[in-house]
């Protein structure tokens, strides 16, 4: 980690650097190109995989296997998916097997290590399959508890299992403040929208990372909380002043760098307050530069968010998008969408002199100074290590009660919970069908009857009709809502407020569960009774049914506020706001 001027870390971290320059010194440009690209690689195996991998390799890379694409390229680094085709992570013992034969590789073609990442934040962004992967609860919800020992020892948790697989760098923790509910990429990521408490929180789950074995990366600088666009789909423009940005968008991040942070990734965001000219922050010489390694001081490394992402790619093709990352100030090119043409546009750019021999070998040696801080150069992936390392019990129960005292009662008018006496009959419904079969399951293993009604992410009238005509027949009403304020159309939330609208009309008693962000009850605020989860996990669902039927209380806190529907001036319910029973 990086350290105080003058302190141990600070000694090793120059240690680092002489040697890596001592590396670089004997690299060609071409192996120098390699190490600041950052790259996927389809199939389960370094060097057999399917043919669906096989032919998604050739398409990317023109060769069949990830071995191949790593000698063909030597790139610095490799990210994991479970989607995109990429098909990386299956069992532990699987992928470790495959992060052992990526290093294998890498080091005899190139003589060095890769970092192997992924995007493990928990909760919503979640790559390891679970189970046996311990399922994290997300920011938000961990926000909800308001300990940030209970966060150190979600992402310490999360940091082992990755080093266990051979995982080495976690592109987590979000450092976004969430201060806008319609925000469609970050929401729930978020820790919450307190500047102050998010700061607390990063500075925990880098620590927790740290204990767990692996590398951090806070994200998505200089941050992205406050839009309503999301940059997969497009370039988002933060209208923050700089006065605003530095009252709560740079604290998280100011935080970060003091608690030593491994990596720091950019957004494809527009902040004119930051830079008039418009460019993504990505591409911004002024913000990755000027603010991020000038005026906060981060001497790591810094990486772009995915580069196929239209807020980057709408402007940039591949290989301009590479080339202006780098005269930025950026040091690794995460998911370049044409590899073949980045690599031999950065190559051009250093043989012509757009990019200089000093800005070239900075980048250089601050990946291999990486390499080196981290013990990459020695690390291995052990197959029984990973089975024995992924889900063990402790860690489930350790994040089971975390994920209990982050369950928020933020209504319960009439004292309607707990509902204590007996087994019941429940109706299950929403417009979430992975919510509603969990909570299905939780209420059945409890020994309750359960009339379960997935009603679509926009419920039809006739579907609303048929929920109703059920409540007749059942004692209890549950029904799980899921972003209702998100961006996206006119009202993506209108049929789902229908469906809860009419619930409510009926007799029955009705406990609405909010299992995306926590902002849903402002637009039924007569609903008596609201849960939020923060997220549709089987634990996040387990423990919100234990809430309802009194195995325990609820515990959570808001740590956003719910504004008016409507009127974003006026507060709902405020930060810190929870019932308890």
């Amino acid at each position: 980690m990086w350290g105080a001027a003058g302190g141990p870390a600070s000694a090793a971290s120059r240690s680092a650097r002489e040697a890596a320059g001592a590396l670089a010194a004997r690299m060609t440009p071409e192996e120098k190109v390699g190490q600041l690209f950052m790259i996927e690689v389809a199939g389960r195996d370094a060097f057999r995989v399917s043919e669906a991998a096989a032919a998604l390799n050739r398409r990317r890379y023109g060769v069949d296997t990830p071995a191949e694409v790593v000698r063909r390229f030597a790139p610095g680094g490799v990210i994991y998916f479970c989607e995109r085709g990429d098909d990386n992570l299956g069992a532990p013992g699987q992928i470790a097997r495959l992060s052992g034969g990526l290093q294998r590789v890498s080091r005899d073609t190139s003589g060095l290590p890769l970092i192997i990442s992924v995007d493990q934040e928990g909760g919503a962004v979640s790559r390891l399959p679970t189970p046996p992967a311990t399922e994290q609860p997300g920011n938000m919800a961990l926000g909800a508890t308001w300990s940030t020992a209970d966060a150190r020892r979600s992402y310490e948790i999360t940091g082992a299992e990755l080093d266990a697989c051979g995982i080495t760098a976690d592109h987590a923790p979000v450092a976004d403040v969430n201060v806008n509910p319609a925000n469609p990429v970050i929401g729930v990521r978020s820790f919450g929208a307190s500047p102050r408490a998010v700061s607390q929180f990063v500075r925990a789950a880098i620590d927790g990372l740290h204990r767990g074995g692996v590398a951090a990366t806070a994200k998505h600088f200089p941050g992205h909380g406050d839009t309503d666009t999301d940059s997969h789909v497009g370039l988002p423009r933060i209208t923050h002043s700089r006065a605003q940005l530095d009252a709560i968008d740079l604290p998280p991040f100011r935080a970060a760098v003091d608690a030593g942070v491994d990596l720091i990734m950019t957004a494809h965001i527009s902040v004119p307050a930051l830079d008039p000219t418009g460019v993504p922050a990505t591409m911004s010489h002024a913000v990755v530069t000027g603010l991020l390694r000038e005026e906060l001081g981060f001497e790591g490394l810094i990486v772009t968010d995915a580069l196929d992402m239209r807020g980057a790619s709408e402007q940039f093709p591949p290989d301009r998008a590479a080339v202006t990352a780098l005269a930025a100030g950026v040091d690794m090119l995460v998911l370049s969408p044409d590899l073949p043409r980045a690599y031999a546009a950065v190559l051009d750019a250093v043989r012509s002199g757009r990019i200089s021999a000093s800005r070239l070998d900075a980048s250089v040696i601050r990946v291999l100074s990486h390499k080196i801080r981290r013990g990459l150069f020695a690390a291995t992936a052990d197959e029984a290590r990973a089975e024995r390392g992924v889900g063990r019990p402790e860690f489930r129960s350790d994040v089971a009660a975390i994920t209990a005292r982050g369950t928020t009662l933020v209504k319960n008018d009439g004292g309607v919970l707990p509902v204590r006496t007996g087994a019941r009959r429940v109706l299950v419904t929403g417009a979430d069908p992975v919510a509603v079969s969990r909570l299905t399951a939780s209420f059945r293993s409890r020994g309750h009857t359960v009339t379960a009604l997935d009603a679509g992410a926009a419920p039809e009238a006739a579907v609303i009709e048929e929920a109703v005509g059920h409540t007749d027949a059942v004692d209890l009403v549950v029904v799980a809502t899921s972003g209702l304020s998100v961006g996206g159309g006119q009202d993506p939330g209108a049929a789902q407020v229908e469906l809860v609208r009419a619930l409510l009309a009926t007799p029955s008693p009705v406990v609405v569960i909010g299992v995306r962000t926590p902002y849903d009850i402002n637009r039924f605020p007569g609903a008596p009774v609201y849960l939020a989860t923060y997220g549709n996990g089987a634990t996040a669902l387990d423990q919100a049914v234990g809430v309802v039927v009194g195995e325990h209380g609820p515990s959570g806190r808001l740590p956003v506020s719910v504004p008016v529907a409507g009127d974003p001036s006026r507060t709902l319910f405020p930060v810190g706001h929870g019932l308890r029973f």
